[in-house]
């Protein structure tokens, strides 16, 4: 099991490129099961959730191989495979998404009922309601959703919850939705422009699709679509990561790549903190030249603030001047990155959904343990700006979200290296 060792202190500067989103590539991938004909999609970043979702593809009759610079290709071979296996789909929520197009294009599903997540409950009862509206069958068994969509049709569908709309429950209708015969109309859709992104793939094999980017969208089933070539857009989540990093380090970093019109709620928080934020041709750069301000967060929705961002903008008010509060409106549970922060000296009380955090002069360098995809990124961030050693401890969580993100700081001048006890990674390790 590999750690990242970080000697921190070292302001980062220079230019750094951001890869293909995650979150757009696997659903991008999952509506793949629809084409008739190969896909071709570039800006692929190379990550273990990709290789999962690679994998169930595979088991899904498709050709799917990743090819030279980031490239992958996909190809629908047996259309009769149905069955996303419990092997696979526990070590990735995010593998749910097979549903919708399963249903769409072949009117059946055995999916594995996604299990349990560190960062609190994440229920798919969205996503069925919404494919039930539809006109699926729907029914757990053994451990596995069972669905039938021969009598789909279009409806209405509503997608909003308790904590605002789903992001893969949008997806898993929408993929669902463009081949069922009828007009569907899908509201209180999600906005991220990981959706937005998907949606657009779709319209290029074929799909008719209006509001694209709204929470109102209007779906016109068609009869077939065909296979593409399209390049996803680039992760908004590393982006900000980065930025967090130079601005907890007083860096100067240029983010290659990065699109500040998917990122206003993010780009005014570090604002007020008081980093500079400026568009430039390559992308965004970003300085921070003084002590970080405090501010207030509250993860919302898209285009509020995003929830995968939360824990690393935490990091970087550590060494605020002053109190911040962060507040959690999407997983309110997703605070277990408090006790390592803490053991780094943080000073941070968790009251509900909610943790008050009272800046400190530095930070100190611990071995400390990653939970989960972003909390393993807050602690390497933390790591860059502490006072001497950080050892972070099972980055197989990093790995699953960001490419390369040793040699990625690495270049900017950041003291951080890889090292490996050679214990086996969790084969049900997941964030």
């Amino acid at each position: 099991m590999d750690k990242l060792v970080i000697e921190g202190g070292v302001p980062l500067r220079g230019e750094v490129d951001v890869s293909g989103a995650k979150n757009a590539v696997l659903p991008i991938l999952a509506a793949t099961i629809l084409a008739d004909g190969p896909c071709t999609l570039e800006g692929v970043p190379d990550l273990r959730d990709i290789d999962t979702m690679l994998r169930i593809l595979r088991e899904l009759g498709l050709d799917a191989e990743r090819g030279p610079g980031g490239t992958v290709v996909t190809e629908v071979r047996d259309p009769t495979q149905c069955r996303a296996p419990y092997e696979l789909v526990k070590t990735m929520r995010a593998s749910i998404c097979v549903l919708g197009p399963l249903l769409g294009r072949r009117h059946r599903a055995e999916v594995s009922f996604p299990g349990g997540c560190v960062i609190g409950p994440r229920p798919i009862d969205l996503h069925m309601a919404g494919l039930e509206a539809l006109g699926a069958e729907l029914r757990l068994e053994g451990g596995y959703i069972l669905a039938d969509g021969h009598r789909m049709s279009g409806r209405e569908v509503y997608l909003g919850g308790a904590y605002g709309p789903t992001v893969t429950g949008t997806a898993n209708v929408l993929m669902a939705a463009v081949l069922t015969p009828g007009t569907t109309v899908i509201e209180y859709a999600a906005c991220e422009p990981e959706v937005t992104d998907l949606a657009r793939f779709l319209c290029a094999m074929g799909a008719r699709i209006e509001g694209i980017g709204s929470p109102h969208l209007v779906v016109t089933g068609v009869d077939r679509l065909r296979g593409t070539r399209w390049r996803v857009i680039a992760d908004r989540i590393e982006a900000g990561t980065f930025m967090t990093a130079a601005a907890i380090t007083h860096g100067d970093v240029t983010i290659r790549g990065a699109d500040l019109a998917q990122m206003t709620a993010v780009v005014a928080a570090l604002r007020r903190m008081g980093v500079e934020v400026d568009r430039c041709p390559e992308g965004v750069r970003v300085r921070s030249l003084d002590r970080i301000h405090p501010t207030d967060i509250v993860t919302m929705p898209y285009p509020g603030f995003p929830t995968d961002l939360q824990a690393q903008f935490m990091a970087t008010l550590c060494i605020a001047d002053g109190n911040s509060f962060v507040t959690e409106k999407i997983y309110p549970e997703r605070f277990i990155h408090v006790a390592e922060l803490q053991r780094m000296r943080a000073r941070i009380r968790k009251e509900g959904p909610t943790a008050i955090v009272e800046g400190v002069d530095f930070l100190s360098g611990a071995p400390v343990m990653a939970s989960d995809l972003r909390a393993s990124a807050a602690l390497v961030v933390a790591g860059l700006a502490a006072h001497g050693t950080t050892t972070v401890d099972r980055v197989y969580h990093i790995d699953r979200g960001y490419e390369r993100i040793e040699e990625k700081l690495e270049g900017l001048g950041a003291r951080i290296r890889r090292v490996s006890d050679r214990v086996a990674v969790p084969a049900d390790a997941e964030a």
